[in-house]
C-alpha cells in the first residue's frame, strides 16, 4: 500500500469512487475518524456497504436499507474482516462521514478529516488482520499528512457523542496507538 500525495489515492488497495464528496474549503487535512459499519448490521462480507458508498443499495433488498438508501454518504476508506482495504475518495477531497460534528471546539469535522470504516459493530471486537491493515493505512497517511498526530486520531462518537457510537468498546484504541508508538520510535 502507498499513498499518493498528490492524487490521495493509495496504490495496492481497491478503488471503489464514490459521488459522494466535495472539495475541502481549506485543503487542510489534520484529523482521523474511525468508524465502523456492517450491512445489514452485524452482517458481514454483503457488499452492501460498497453499493451504500455509491449510492447503489437496493431500499427492497432489506429492511434496513429503506431507512438508509437515499442518504448519499461515504468515507475515505473501509477495511473489511479479512483486511481488504477499499477507497471511495481520495484523501484530498472531503468525504461525507462524519455529519454534524465537532473536534477541538471546530465544527464540520468533513472539512478538516479523513473516515476510515471498519466493517463491525460497536460490540464485536475487529480481527487482527484489519488492525494490521489499519496500522499500515494510517502509517501512510501520517507519513504525507503529519498534522494526524495520535492526539487527533478518535472514534465517530468523540466528534459526534449523543449521535454516533461508534467504533465502539470493542474497538482496541491501546492496540492501534502502541503500534503507531513504536513504529514512530523506530524511525
Amino acid at each position: 500500500m502507498q499513498l499518493d500525495p498528490c492524487s490521495g489515492w493509495c496504490d495496492g488497495v481497491r478503488h471503489c469512487p464514490s459521488p459522494n464528496f466535495n472539495q475541502r474549503p481549506l485543503g487542510e487535512v489534520s484529523l482521523l475518524v474511525i468508524h465502523n459499519i456492517s450491512l445489514p448490521p452485524g452482517e458481514f462480507g454483503t457488499g452492501k456497504v460498497q453499493a451504500f458508498f455509491q449510492n447503489r443499495l437496493d431500499a427492497a433488498e432489506h429492511p434496513y436499507f429503506a431507512g438508509i438508501a437515499n442518504l448519499q454518504v461515504s468515507a475515505h476508506f473501509f477495511i473489511e474482516r479479512d483486511g481488504v482495504v477499499t477507497q471511495f475518495v481520495g484523501c484530498n477531497e472531503r468525504a461525507w462521514h462524519a455529519g454534524q460534528s465537532r473536534f477541538a471546539e471546530r465544527e464540520d469535522c468533513n472539512d478538516f478529516s479523513l473516515g476510515i470504516e471498519l466493517e463491525g459493530t460497536d460490540d464485536l471486537p475487529f480481527t487482527g488482520v484489519q488492525y494490521a491493515a489499519l496500522i499500515e493505512l494510517v502509517q501512510q497517511l501520517q507519513a504525507t499528512y503529519p498534522a494526524i498526530t495520535l492526539a487527533r486520531m478518535c472514534g465517530h462518537s468523540d466528534i459526534a457523542p449523543g449521535r454516533k457510537t461508534d467504533p465502539g468498546s470493542a474497538f482496541d484504541w491501546p492496540r492501534l496507538r502502541a503500534a503507531l508508538q513504536q513504529d514512530k520510535e523506530l524511525k
